[in-house]
């Protein structure tokens, strides 16, 4: 299902990118053979969740105070990447991963902005384990939007949707489970 937001967004959803089979694969896989660390940022507070970044060779990313040096694709994420790009038919050369380990791990309110994504990034955004609450809120007019992402689910933003919205995974005080997110960019020299 695609959306066109306000200002130009575009979001596309896509619950069942991969069948429940296929998603418990990649989850289970994810879980045991990611480099996992839980990074401190800005003003030296730990992250409420833990992370990895893989891409291609050279290639780094900053953000929140952290420089994320690429580790090298796995095979395994490597044909995640080759099916996440035919979907968003753009190439993408990183992923940024994103393990919620329960309801008090989360991601505040943000854009995925910085310059090496260049003007209009087209951000997917894979889903794995537990269902969480996405949030979007436009910047100025304070629209919300919201998405209970599947296991197994895709969703793509795009458009001017980086410029006019942020988005973000909150707290949940309700019992929940572990979810991994994988983002994928691609990033360019600035």
């Amino acid at each position: 299902m695609t959306y066109h937001v306000a200002d130009g967004g575009i979001l596309t959803y896509i619950p069942e990118f991969y069948t429940a089979q296929e998603a418990d694969g990649l989850f289970s896989y994810l879980q045991a053979n990611i480099a996992w660390k839980q990074e401190r940022g800005r003003f030296n507070r730990l992250f409420p969740r833990l992370t990895a970044f893989y891409a291609d060779a050279g290639l780094a990313y900053k953000y929140s105070g952290v420089i994320y040096p690429a580790l090298e694709w796995t095979a395994a994420l490597d044909e995640v990447r080759r099916r996440v790009e035919a979907a968003a038919g753009a190439p993408m050369n990183s992923v940024l991963l994103n393990r919620y380990r329960d309801g008090n791990d989360s991601m505040g309110y943000h854009a995925d902005a910085e310059p090496e994504l260049g003007t209009n990034p087209i951000v997917p955004s894979l889903s794995f384990g537990a269902v969480r609450r996405f949030v979007l809120r436009h910047k100025k007019n304070k629209q919300r939007m919201e998405f209970d992402l599947a296991h197994g689910s895709l969703l793509i933003m795009a458009g001017t949707l980086q410029h006019f919205w942020v988005h973000a995974l909150p707290k949940t005080a309700r019992p929940v489970g572990e979810r991994i997110n994988l983002t994928f960019r691609n990033l360019r020299s600035v």
